[in-house]
């Protein structure tokens, strides 16, 4: 006989305390096995992968996508234990050839999955050791001796902060469309078991149930989303071409085409237009009106960070115009050198070198206050954080142990770690822990900036864009590669003198690069 269990939003290792549900994987009536993802959440710092913790069948889903919910509130419900989901080598589960590993009972299909304790989905990061870097996995533990769970009971393993106390977290109020059947209350707590990262292909799933009225289901991630509110696209009149029915940007960006395309002449094109998705063309010009944006996951997340940093530690920012030309010479030198063929090499490349080698010379530029212990935490190693505009909003991912990498090897972190954030695949491990930060503003078209310090952190340094200016060389008015440089500390531990030699050091190793291998 199946029985009904729910699975709660858990928290996926950061201490996090509300995700927003991005995208289901899976529909009511759908077939499932452990490890398999179901859902897509966006935490106040990634989007994250989801498995399913049982064998069996979807039941229903409790929460609708872009719906906000606080962590232990159950999000979907699972029958577990139905018929065909039982007996030894079945289909579902472990029973598959043994690929995927179960308790040591046999035939325990729709049952919790085996004891593995470890961060849900996609790298989520568990406090950081010394050093900056991810703490070590989490043990896999083996069930003990084969018995009767009456005379042997079991601690069921949950995901990292997964099963708070009944009543402690609520799911957020939100408007419900008329007709739409309300959800059920939440149950008591339960240990349920759930799975690390890997996932195994999802089992064919079973035709997906018809959306609650007065409701329209649409499948496309939060990028396609912008997207298709840039150009005006409705998105519920159209038909998605990815994975499971979900609307892709090229999806998106065919619609916005096929109305900016030009108009068709005689029945045949009328007839060809009124079976085109309704889309509404981009206005050329403000025509009033208001838009609402929902502040909510990465964005919540950095504004409350910025004015946390803002009004606790004293900024102090200082600038520094410095003649780059022999830098963008290096930079085309080292283009053209074999180590550097697979990897990108601009001048930010140099700018991290040139820091990293000012940290070491400085290394009160690399520390933490503790205002709790009253002590200036000074580390001996560089996560060194890059800050990326995304669509979801200002991250600032870093590369672990910068400090160790040669220069080839920098270009490559460098290189991954962009493409991740822009990608929005940065997970919690790449956001957390750094220790100093360089925002690349030059790629805005812009000089200099005052930069708000990433919290933890005393500096951060901004890079601006490189122009031809009129300089004094050698003696002579020349036509020189110039890049304005800012560096903003926090002046309860960094004053104006180490502030400025810092600043000082970096210009002159970008004036003349041979300085960083003289001072490394």
């Amino acid at each position: 006989m199946a029985e009904r269990k729910q699975f709660k939003l858990p928290d996926v290792g950061e201490g996090l305390t509300e995700a927003d549900i991005v995208k289901w994987h899976v529909h009511p009536g759908d077939t499932v096995e452990v490890h398999q993802t179901i859902v897509e959440i966006e935490t106040a710092k990634a989007v994250v992968e989801l498995p399913c913790p049982y064998d069996g069948v979807v039941a229903e889903l409790l929460v609708g996508e872009g719906e906000t919910v606080d962590v232990g509130v159950p999000i979907i419900s699972f029958d577990v234990g139905a018929p065909g989901d039982e007996g030894d080598g079945g289909e579902a589960g472990g029973g598959a050839g043994g690929d995927v590993p179960v308790a040591s009972e046999p035939g325990m299909h729709g049952s919790p999955a085996p004891k593995v304790v470890a961060a849900a989905a996609a790298g989520a990061a568990t406090t950081p050791e010394p050093r900056g870097t991810v703490g070590p996995e989490e043990p896999i533990e083996t069930a003990g001796p084969a018995g009767p769970a009456a005379e042997q009971p079991a601690r069921q393993p949950v995901l990292v902060g997964y099963g708070v106390k009944p009543g402690a977290t609520k799911r957020r109020p939100r408007k419900r469309p008329s007709g739409q059947p309300a959800r059920p209350a939440h149950e008591p707590r339960r240990a349920e078991a759930a799975t690390a990262t890997m996932a195994t292909p999802p089992t064919p799933a079973a035709p997906a149930a018809p959306a609650a009225p007065g409701r329209v289901a649409v499948l496309a991630k939060p990028p396609v989303r912008k997207l298709a509110r840039d150009l005006g696209v409705d998105l519920s009149e159209l038909t998605g071409s990815g994975p499971q029915g979900s609307i892709t940007r090229d999806d998106v960006q065919a619609a916005a085409a096929a109305v900016t395309g030009g108009a068709t002449a005689g029945a045949a094109g009328e007839a060809a237009d009124a079976a085109r998705p309704a889309v509404r063309p981009v206005a050329p010009r403000f025509t009033g009106g208001e838009e609402r944006i929902p502040i909510k996951s990465v964005r919540k997340h950095m504004a409350a960070a910025m004015v946390r940093s803002a009004f606790t530690a004293p900024h102090v920012t200082e600038w520094l115009q410095v003649d780059v030309t022999e830098t963008m010479a290096a930079v085309k030198r080292l283009r053209s050198l074999p180590d550097f063929a697979d990897v990108k090499v601009s001048p930010l490349l140099l700018v991290a070198r040139a820091l990293l080698t000012a940290v070491r010379r400085h290394p009160l530029i690399n520390s933490t206050w503790d205002d709790e212990a009253q002590e200036i935490v000074v580390k001996r190693y560089v996560n060194l954080g890059i800050a990326a505009a995304t669509d979801r909003g200002l991250i600032v991912p870093n590369v672990k142990d910068a400090h160790e990498l040669s220069l080839p090897e920098l270009a490559d972190a460098l290189q991954r770690l962009t493409e991740t954030a822009r990608a929005g695949r940065a997970g919690p491990a790449d956001l957390t822990g750094g220790t100093i930060t360089i925002t690349n503003v030059g790629v805005f078209g812009v000089d200099a900036g005052t930069p708000i310090l990433t919290p933890g952190e005393v500096a951060i340094l901004a890079f601006g864009q490189v122009r031809d200016m009129p300089w004094v060389h050698e003696g002579e008015i020349r036509v020189r590669k110039v890049t304005t440089l800012a560096l903003s500390f926090d002046h309860r531990v960094v004053d104006g003198e180490l502030g400025s030699a810092v600043l000082r050091d970096v210009g002159a190793m970008l004036e003349d690069p041979l300085r960083m291998l003289a001072w490394t």
